[in-house]
């Protein structure tokens, strides 16, 4: 019987630096993934349909984004990272540009649906490929610097976004992304690809991972932070509209989100050495819980501001202890396991745009972030618990 071979021992990066046109094309995942939300009612102005209609193209990019995440991670196992992220990029430039000349809503949300299923290779395949070549006592401080580019992504497409969308045009919104990745695919071509354990039969390579222990709780865990982070995250912007919010006003505040991703990931690289990871967790959550019950409680502009920058924190510290744990679950089929996770993710954030969709038509945002701040407290839990059962058997 076929098995998969047993991991090698990744090399350090010097310095645990992730190159920088790898973090280029991550950054570039992230702004166009963050791009959609400030122009949420701009485009359903424009293309005359309900608000309702404009947060389904979020949730369909969100579920393609993860659903494509096996296939890329089966992929990235077998023939390398780089090659999947060079393929990804090029496929993501082609219908990112159609995306500026769509005619209508089903068109555009066809085309948003495919550039989602292709940049959904970058992010898990960095993270693959830094698994590949960090240590894992040094790895978290490597993903660290990778999220901070994750977050300036994500902090310049809420405010490029909105102002270019606001003042321009949106359909510039999905141009920008389209040739940065078209510009991160030549870039790649100079970086070496890591060295991986090999793999076995496919059918074998996925068993691996579905037999893991711990594989699917950091799977289901997954789906719950993807719904409660990124699928509240999505209403942040139309909620500050809702309040007589430009577009781009909107976007330079829910820029915070990314403002505080950066920040607080130099946080959690600098406590990595000195806080276990489910202590790690536990703040995240904590910052989560602080944000949302805000801006239920008190719904203002300043609220949200504070919910975007807090959501932003807890980014930093908690989805940073969950990624982190899923490129060890599996070691011996690392690009498969991280794809399962973050595919877990994106399918709890579309479940989460989902849900959110119809309290954000009648203006009901206080349904969204009450709710997500309630379920936010045993997400936590759970993550703290059953971390520290893993390091415990580890």
């Amino acid at each position: 019987m076929t098995t998969v071979s047993r991991p090698v021992e990744p090399t350090a990066l010097p310095e645990t630096r992730v190159p920088l046109p790898l973090t280029a094309a991550a950054f570039t995942a992230n702004f166009d993934r963050f791009a959609m939300a400030p122009i949420l009612v701009t485009v359903a102005a424009a293309l005359r349909v309900p608000l309702t209609s404009a947060v389904a193209l979020a949730g369909g990019y969100a579920l393609a984004y993860g659903l494509s995440q096996p296939v890329w991670g089966v992929l990235s196992d077998r023939i390398g990272r780089l090659r999947v992220i060079r393929a990804a990029l090029t496929l993501a430039a082609l219908a990112g540009l159609a995306s500026a000349l769509a005619p209508n809503l089903a068109v555009l949300a066809a085309l948003r649906i495919l550039t989602g299923f292709a940049f959904g290779a970058v992010v898990p395949s960095s993270l693959s490929f830094v698994g590949d070549s960090v240590k894992p006592q040094r790895r978290q401080a490597a993903l660290a610097d990778l999220m901070a580019a994750l977050g300036l992504g994500s902090g310049l497409a809420a405010l490029v976004a909105g102002a270019i969308g606001n003042w321009l045009s949106w359909r510039l919104v999905f141009v920008v992304p389209a040739m940065a990745a078209a510009t991160a695919a030549v870039l790649l071509r100079g970086v070496a690809e890591p060295e991986r354990a090999p793999v076995g039969r496919l059918v074998t390579q996925l068993a691996t991972v579905l037999r893991a222990r711990f594989g699917h709780v950091v799977m289901a865990l997954g789906v719950v932070e993807g719904a409660v982070l990124l699928g509240g995250l999505t209403f942040v912007a139309p909620a500050l509209q809702h309040r007589g919010l430009s577009g781009a006003a909107a976007g330079a505040i829910t820029a915070l989100y990314g403002a505080g991703t950066l920040a607080f990931t130099r946080a959690v690289k600098a406590l990595t050495r000195r806080v276990p990871p489910h202590g790690l967790a536990a703040i995240g959550g904590g910052f989560v819980v602080v944000g949302y019950t805000a801006a239920a409680v008190a719904p203002a502009v300043w609220t949200y501001a504070l919910l975007a920058t807090l959501l932003g924190a807890g980014w930093a510290f908690l989805h940073s202890t969950l990624q982190t744990w899923a490129t060890s679950v599996v070691p011996e089929a690392r690009g498969t396991a991280v794809s399962c996770y973050v595919a877990a993710l994106f399918v709890g954030s579309a479940i989460g745009a989902a849900l959110g969709g119809g309290p954000a038509d009648h203006a009901r945002f206080g349904a969204i972030f009450g709710p997500a701040a309630a379920a936010t407290v045993p997400l936590t839990v759970a993550v703290v618990v059953a971390r520290r059962r893993f390091t415990a058997h580890g």
